[in-house]
């Protein structure tokens, strides 16, 4: 790599974290003022650094679309795949891992657990949002009229005798849910299925997307499961790591 690049990047990365002035970028590169301005110049004129109004230089807006691009192009579930994979080696159980894309919380990997019985859920197919944990992990974290637009579309069709059939009841769900950091569902789908569930946080601490562990009541019933929660959270936060994010594992810095 040429210096002159590297030292571009150097400002790059300096700047970034705030506003320097002259002196200081020339100071950080061990180079004459004038090789440090040159560089802001260029830097400055293709959008990528911006004199602010105290003289000092500050990251320019060209980098915005880039630095979006890039967190568009990581792809979720390349990152999460092996931890989803590692974690059902450990409890044999089924892992879900689902993102909300429009309106719809769409299951967007699975690892089969060892039970023989067949689970609904699919890669591609949306998660119900009044039963399934995982969609719950998702719906806690969003805006309240992110939230509400999602619920709208929700048919509350009941199950079984523990399903959420109504709007207002599903809210309190999400509050609890977001309360303690985890959601459940207690056989409200499937009356022989539980789970618990995590949301996953991107560099913005937003929700990403939503981790579920899935057991056969005759497997590990609810109670035992919670049991095992601060393993399950460890990995969703794991994922959140990879992804970003610097902050705790409810979402908060």
């Amino acid at each position: 790599m040429s210096q002159t690049v590297e030292r571009a990047i150097e400002i790059l990365k300096f700047i970034g974290l705030k506003p320097r002035a002259l002196g200081e970028v020339s100071e950080m590169l061990e180079v004459h003022k004038s090789t440090a301005l040159r560089l802001l110049q260029t830097l400055e004129k293709k959008g990528f650094a911006r004199r602010m109004p105290d003289g000092k230089h500050g990251i320019g807006l060209a980098i915005i679309p880039l630095a979006q691009n890039a967190l568009d192009q990581m792809d979720i579930r390349t990152i999460a795949h092996p931890h989803l994979q590692k974690l059902n080696e450990s409890v044999r159980h089924t892992i879900h891992l689902a993102q909300l894309i429009g309106n719809e919380i769409i299951y967007i990997d699975k690892v089969e657990g060892s039970g023989t019985v067949a689970m609904g859920s699919r890669i591609g197919l949306p998660a119900e949002i009044h039963t399934a944990g995982v969609a719950k992990a998702i719906l806690a974290y969003l805006s309240d009229n992110r939230r509400d637009e999602v619920i709208r579309r929700a048919n509350f069709v009941r199950y079984t005798p523990t399903t959420i059939l109504t709007a207002s009841a599903l809210r309190r769900e999400l509050e609890i849910t977001r309360q303690r950091g985890w959601a459940e569902d207690n056989r409200e789908k499937e009356d022989y299925i539980n789970c618990v569930a995590f949301p996953i946080f991107d560099a913005a601490g937003a929700v990403k997307a939503g981790m579920s562990v899935t057991a056969l009541l005759a497997a590990e019933p609810l109670d035992k499961m919670r049991e095992k929660i601060p393993e399950f959270r460890r990995i969703a936060f794991v994922i959140s790591q990879e992804l970003g994010w610097d902050g705790n594992e409810y979402g908060r810095r």
